[in-house]
């Protein structure tokens, strides 16, 4: 990768000013902190991820946003979980779509590698948008629902300015814009982007409100460039020892990061100040 000094950075921002469409029509949810830090699949530290349990720890570590994925039941129910199959977190060998909401609502979310951690139902999206209401903001990895009974039951719970949608493919990336023209959809960056000159390319031809992917694809001129173009960067950081890697995600100016261990990451930016 490429990095900048400050000055030939700062040049090439001055260089590309009058080529950049910036962009700031869709606001975002409005965050208490200076540096947002995204609870993946809640903080799922000490109990097992995508439960009411780990979304009230990441609320009570005052976490910005839970992130979390969003399926439908073969009877058409909105329910919480990442893999599509339910067989990692509960033991049982089917897809979330082939079962009834009843058949799944019986069923224990468990931590296999950790028992220890106890048991815990598979969350609605409605409990889930009532758990956060007044309380945080909502990361939805938008896994294979419908938009349109999505955004309803986020409007009857009056919390459509609270959450992002993460967009896995073009088909959800145009039903959102259609259905919901006033949600800010969050993109990963594509492998092939590697330099600020491929990235304005990309964002002016693609128009994503927000920037994900790893924090290990950006230069810190990718990600000023981002940032002039209105677009913030909240990249994954998430593994067993990320916190070797948040000093270089702080000095490539990140405005944003996603954790799996969110109460340390906010320990260490308050001692940074960034919190």
């Amino acid at each position: 990768m490429v990095f900048f000094s400050k000055y030939s950075l700062a040049v090439f921002l001055l260089l590309i000013g009058n080529v950049i469409s910036v962009s700031g029509q869709i606001k975002l949810p409005t965050s208490k902190h200076q540096f947002v830090v995204i609870a993946h699949r809640g903080d799922h530290t000490e109990v097992p991820e995508n439960t009411i349990e780990s979304y009230k720890r990441a609320i009570k570590h005052s976490v910005d946003y839970i992130e979390i994925d969003l399926r439908t039941t073969k009877d058409s129910q909105l329910v919480i979980m990442h893999d599509e199959s339910l067989l990692r977190m509960t033991g049982i060998n089917a897809k979330v779509s082939a079962l009834t909401y009843d058949s799944i609502s019986k069923l224990s979310v468990r931590d296999a590698l950790h028992p220890e951690r106890g048991e815990y139902k598979v969350p609605t999206f409605r409990e889930v948008l009532q758990l956060c209401k007044g309380k945080i903001n909502i990361y939805l990895d938008f896994k294979n629902a419908s938009v349109a009974q999505a955004y309803k039951e986020i409007l009857a719970e009056k919390m459509q300015d609270k959450f992002i949608v993460y967009i896995n493919s073009p088909k959800q990336f145009k039903e959102w814009r259609e259905v919901a023209p006033s949600v800010p959809l969050m993109v990963s960056l594509p492998n092939k982007v590697k330099t600020a000159e491929a990235l304005i390319a990309f964002l002016n031809n693609t128009k994503p409100d927000i920037l994900d992917g790893s924090y290990s694809d950006y230069t810190e001129a990718m990600i000023a460039t981002s940032n002039k173009m209105g677009i913030p960067v909240w990249p994954d950081i998430q593994s067993a020892q990320e916190e070797k890697n948040w000093e270089t995600a702080v000095k490539l100016k990140f405005e944003g990061l996603q954790t799996d261990h969110p109460k340390l990451l906010v320990d260490f930016l308050k001692k940074k100040g960034l919190r």
